[in-house]
């Protein structure tokens, strides 16, 4: 029996470079895809393995319909537990609905580049991040930050900028993560020059960025196990 994957489209279009939908289907998941930026959301979480939370422009802080119906729609699934992964806004919206609106705040600089993050003991044994290493290599861009200080939260990964890259809800089966395991070294590299005006902007040398895109295969184990994870919940 095949997991079913609630896939929440954050970002402006709907069609995002990392071409998510088609990943976790390759995993064996059926994913429902839907778009939650334009508002749609499912009318029941009946059904679902597992859910999972793309990044967007917005902060998980503004009073906007659709990030209030996220928030409403998160604290159900953690009530119902059904595994959640987040991405960049992903994780941010989850810490947000299930730790408090205060932790997440603006940055007074934005992260960017491709970086080594240095793993936590936390990680260790852990059901989603028990195989990234000692280290983990990806992509960061944010302006936003999820706070580290937060009595449920397990600090699974930190920067030299930022003390909560990957984080873990309590003991159960919720992940946020700062960084964007999810792209490619091919996708970045267009991501990169399509984004080029914003991510210059935000500080980033985009040459530099692109000499150094990887695949961060350790990183992506991440979203490879949670898919995993969502077909044994299924089973």
């Amino acid at each position: 029996m095949a997991g079913k994957l609630l896939l929440l489209l954050n970002g402006p279009k709907r069609e995002g470079v990392a071409r998510l939908p088609e990943r976790f289907a390759g995993w064996g998941l059926d994913v429902d895809a839907r778009w939650a930026f334009a508002g749609d959301f499912p009318d029941s979480l009946s059904g679902y393995d597992g859910i999972f939370l793309t990044g967007s422009p917005h902060g998980a802080y503004e009073d906007i319909p659709f990030i209030n119906r996220e928030h409403e729609l998160i604290r159900e699934a953690d009530s119902l537990g059904i595994p959640m992964l987040g991405v960049c806004f992903g994780s941010q919206i989850l810490a947000s609905a299930l730790c408090g609106r205060d932790q997440v705040f603006r940055r007074p600089f934005c992260e960017v580049g491709n970086k080594w993050l240095d793993v936590t003991p936390a990680a260790k044994g852990d059901e989603v991040a028990g195989e990234i290493g000692s280290q983990v290599y990806m992509f960061v861009w944010h302006n936003d930050e999820v706070r580290a200080d937060h009595p449920d939260m397990r600090i699974i990964a930190t920067s030299d900028l930022c003390p909560n890259q990957i984080w873990r809800f309590r003991d159960h089966r919720v992940w946020g993560i700062q960084g964007h395991p999810e792209v490619t070294k091919e996708q970045a590299v267009v991501w990169f020059e399509q984004s080029r005006e914003t991510m210059e902007r935000d500080g980033a040398d985009i040459d530099q960025l692109k000499a150094t895109a990887d695949e961060a295969l350790p990183a992506k184990t991440m979203l490879s196990k949670f898919a995993a994870l969502c077909g044994a919940t299924a089973a």
